[in-house]
């Protein structure tokens, strides 16, 4: 398996960073994450929209335009030859002489194997709420201290993830954006403190060419008594249910789930 260092492609193992890096010392760097169906990289455009994005908000430059980028995500799939797969783009605050100026950057790409998900909804999860916003929410930085934090107090609940909210507002999950179906109807996600995600877009899209009312606004917990249904999106499991959040059911049928996830799978899957 080989990863790309800067300006080389190296076995995986042989590739390594200094001790001196910011992201190793403070945390400090960004990334961005997509995967590849029949060796065909989905919405790449949108990702490294976002990387780019996240990397200028951050003061880092990545040393490769966006079409020297293209090249060496396409040359590293050609080694690796993975149909199915994770690719991972992260850069780095770079060596730092004094523990906190940021150096040269180190653009680092990883692969690999990662299953693509089925065409069917994955059984419903349970989420809990907790009380927090992230720095930079617009950033996809490599700081996820609060979603490791807290997974001791997930597990005991029985539950599979965290739903941040701030004064009663909703906001995300760590590592994926939030929906509801309201009890008239209306597909709704919370718009404001989020990263804006590759699959929230795309859902976006496809519930408004499927005639689905939606809205982007604040969304409340205690809206969440009179959901219809409730789901989670990312890139790496599209869409998932939700049953509960804390002690809170919603609904017993995801129908608006299901409709979303079928054409999102054949978006994905489109000339496979």
């Amino acid at each position: 398996m080989y990863t790309f260092l800067n300006d080389k492609f190296l076995p995986a193992t042989d590739a390594t960073l200094g001790v001196n890096d910011l992201a190793i010392q403070r945390g400090y760097g960004i990334f961005d994450f997509f995967k590849t169906v029949g060796d065909k990289p989905i919405f790449l455009d949108d990702h490294l929209d976002r990387f780019f994005h996240s990397a200028s908000r951050m003061r880092l430059d990545p040393g490769k335009t966006r079409d020297e980028l293209t090249a060496i995500l396409a040359e590293l799939r050609e080694l690796n030859r993975i149909p199915d797969s994770g690719v991972r783009i992260t850069l780095t605050g770079g060596i730092s002489t004094d523990s906190i100026t940021p150096g040269r950057p180190n653009l680092v790409i990883t692969q690999f194997n990662m299953p693509a998900p089925g065409k069917a909804c994955p059984p419903p999860i349970r989420l809990i709420s907790y009380p927090h916003q992230r720095q930079l929410p617009d950033v996809k930085t490599i700081d996820y201290l609060m979603a490791i934090y807290l997974q001791p107090h997930i597990r005991d609940r029985g539950a599979s993830d965290v739903l941040y909210q701030r004064d009663g507002i909703v906001t995300e999950c760590p590592r994926c954006n939030f929906f509801l179906v309201t009890a008239l109807g209306t597909l709704v996600t919370p718009n404001r403190n989020i990263l804006n995600g590759v699959t929230r877009k795309h859902i976006l899209t496809l519930a408004a060419d499927a005639g689905i009312p939606l809205e982007e606004r604040d969304v409340h917990l205690d809206e969440l008594a009179t959901a219809r249904e409730a789901f989670i999106t990312s890139t790496s499991r599209h869409i998932v249910p939700v049953s509960h959040v804390d002690d809170i059911p919603i609904g017993v049928a995801h129908p608006v789930a299901t409709t979303l996830t079928s054409k999102l799978h054949h978006l994905v899957n489109a000339g496979n």
